[in-house]
């Protein structure tokens, strides 16, 4: 492992500085919280819902094993987005406990904080792969095509078109995804791998929402990643596919009463752009001059 420092680093006081024992609290407080809203994940499907800001809501492997991709929007502004890329420059390439994940420019804050993991202490196997990976994004029927020569319509890509079309929202609004108990790594070519699913039933992921924000997932079509999707050795995984679940939490007033929602970055400069100079008073005289 190396030990060189990180080029994203926070300041004491920054917003990277996290108040680590308010979201401890969020997490460890069950009478702190009421269940409001739960939801399935059907296999190889999508699902969209909202998430109110200053609630939780937590992801669960409900019977075997399963991968799933998530995106966020901001609710009230599509265009603002989960950003995968910065996410992983400003936290980790595998994310858990006290890691958030950053909505894009120009907005660049926090959407929610993962405040529990029941996978935390994964760390890294013997083959380098960890779990919640940042690295790699959702599977699409534009690659399996290119790599299989046959469509498929129901890779998290798709599933996620589906499941925000209700929300006024398209193609064009999927994005790179947090893929939830995924377990992914780099080879020694520095290749993108995947390996089977090391979540169980009980296993969870929970966040807590800093804005509203509307959340949607795909349960994905390759399951437990036990099997093959491409190459030689590529088989159908359904028999590796379970359902996932979701349940929204509101959170008891007394223990928020520390926190805001956080505001989009304060950058207000012009990107060195310069505004026309408008010289009034020759424009003035011009129009003296020419009589108007």
């Amino acid at each position: 492992m190396s030990n060189v420092a990180a080029a994203y680093r926070a300041t004491e006081g920054s917003i990277l500085d996290i108040d680590r024992d308010f979201y401890r609290r969020l997490a460890q407080e069950p009478d702190g919280r009421k269940l409001i809203t739960s939801h399935r994940v059907p296999i190889r499907d999508g699902l969209a819902w909202e998430v109110p800001a200053g609630h939780i809501f937590r992801l669960m492997v409900t019977q075997g094993p399963q991968v799933g991709d998530l995106n966020l929007w901001n609710l009230h502004n599509p265009r603002e987005r989960f950003w995968a890329s910065r996410t992983r420059q400003l936290q980790r390439a595998h994310v858990s406990t006290f890691d958030r994940l950053w909505s894009t420019l120009p907005y660049l804050r926090p959407m929610a904080t993962i405040i529990d993991d029941s996978l935390a202490d994964y760390g890294i196997d013997d083959e380098g792969g960890r779990v919640h990976d940042l690295l790699g994004t959702r599977c699409d029927p534009y690659v399996n095509r290119l790599l299989s020569g046959e469509d498929f319509d129901f890779h998290c890509h798709s599933n996620l078109v589906r499941a925000v079309l209700p929300y006024g929202l398209d193609e064009r609004d999927v994005h790179d995804v947090l893929n939830v108990f995924q377990c992914t790594g780099l080879n020694d070519d520095d290749q993108y791998f995947m390996k089977a699913c090391p979540a169980r039933k009980g296993d969870y992921l929970e966040f807590f929402a800093e804005i509203d924000l509307l959340c949607a997932m795909s349960c994905c079509p390759g399951g437990d990643l036990s099997v093959d999707l491409w190459g030689p050795e590529a088989a159908d995984p359904l028999q590796t596919c379970h359902p996932l679940g979701v349940e929204v939490y509101a959170v008891k007033d007394d223990l928020l009463e520390s926190w805001s929602p956080p505001a989009p970055a304060p950058y207000k400069g012009g990107h060195g752009l310069q505004r026309p100079q408008i010289d009034w008073a020759e424009i003035k005289a011009n129009n003296a001059n020419s009589g108007q």
